[in-house]
């Protein structure tokens, strides 16, 4: 398993959106986490595959940005926010399975030849009824 090295994280506190009464307006709670991933220590591998990847919090520059705000805590935020980055990392530090071209087997195919040809006399006996 391969771990986010914290001192490569960069944390910013900014204030919380929705509702909250005066706790939302004064306290700076919410955290938003910039990681860098070009210039991270992980493997090149990993970062090929987190830079391929269709996510829309990582920027053109390759920073990814996590925004955590579902606690009243910074700290548990910040800690909400790192676990999100780890589990984003574990997901790609695996290469994904190369999949093997098969084919159909005889019986298979003929299997869904009889499928078809059963279908096809129940959809011709749906025509009008001749005396």
């Amino acid at each position: 398993m391969i771990t986010v090295d914290p001192n490569e994280v960069e944390f910013t506190a900014i204030r919380a959106q929705g509702a909250g009464g005066q706790n939302v307006n004064k306290v700076s709670s919410a955290v938003h986490l910039r990681f860098d991933i070009p210039a991270s220590s992980l493997p090149d591998d990993v970062k090929a595959r987190l830079l391929a990847s269709n996510d829309q919090r990582i920027t053109r520059d390759g920073v990814l940005v996590i925004k955590a705000q579902t606690s009243r805590s910074q700290e548990m935020n910040r800690a909400e926010a790192l676990q999100r980055l780890q589990e984003l990392v574990d997901s790609v530090a695996t290469p994904p399975r190369i999949r093997k071209a098969t084919r159909p087997t005889k019986a298979s195919k003929q299997r869904r030849l009889e499928g078809k040809t059963l279908r096809g006399q129940i959809k011709a006996r749906r025509g009008k009824v001749i005396d």
